[in-house]
């Protein structure tokens, strides 16, 4: 797998966009189509139907050398060998699961091939973004920047915050929310270099031309 620095297109095998399509299928398509990460994201999905997913998507981006991620369930991500889980602000610094959490990435990996996955971190604002990075997390999303039917009820952060985040994280960031075709030129000249895209590419007729076109004009 690239380094995270080197990562550019950030896609999603999202549950509420899946439409009965075979996940190894759809995702051989984001991986085909230049995708560097594959985040699985099931809100509500009973964790039994969470590891199908991974054991559908996992294989997939193996064999292509890309970065699977798993939202929320960080014990099972780690469990299950992905090597990224990605957490809201909420989950991981909210009282009763911090230290779990924190034990999670201390604690010694059962054996050589059981590293602690890597760790993503949502951010709204400023201050929520340098928590995340005083907190070790390897990457940072930065939004919604636009609104999204992804985040409902969640207001858009605005080209601002990205414009912030370039110009103060030394981490690797991703702008996300509600990013497609027609706005991404502006995404990118505030100062994005990553991106995450999910209905753009997931609604799209054909997922791995999507795919391919975010990546060129990325």
């Amino acid at each position: 797998m690239k380094a995270l620095t080197d990562c550019r297109l950030y896609t999603f095998i999202d549950a509420a966009y899946l439409n009965g399509r075979p996940v190894a299928e759809l995702t051989r398509q984001l991986c085909d189509g230049g995708a560097d990460l594959v985040q699985i994201r099931a809100k509500g999905v009973p964790l039994e139907d969470v590891r199908r997913l991974i054991d559908d998507v996992l294989p997939v981006t193996r064999a292509a050398g890309v970065w699977c991620v798993l939202n929320d369930h960080a014990e099972l991500g780690r469990a299950a060998g992905v090597p990224c889980v990605h957490l809201g602000q909420e989950d991981f610094f909210e009282e009763r699961k911090l230290s779990e959490a924190a034990a999670l990435w201390s604690a010694p990996a059962a054996s050589t091939m059981d590293p602690a996955p890597a760790l993503g971190l949502s951010s709204h604002a400023p201050d929520q973004a340098l928590r995340a990075v005083a907190a070790g997390a390897d990457y940072v999303a930065v939004g919604p920047v636009f609104p999204t039917g992804t985040k409902p009820g969640r207001a858009a952060v605005t080209l601002d915050y990205v414009r912030w985040a370039a110009a103060n994280l030394n981490v690797p960031w991703f702008a996300i929310g509600g990013i497609h075709l027609l706005n991404l030129d502006a995404v990118l000249a505030a100062g994005a270099r990553r991106i995450c895209v999910v209905s753009a590419i997931l609604q799209a007729p054909d997922v791995a031309q999507a795919t391919r076109e975010f990546r060129r004009r990325l």
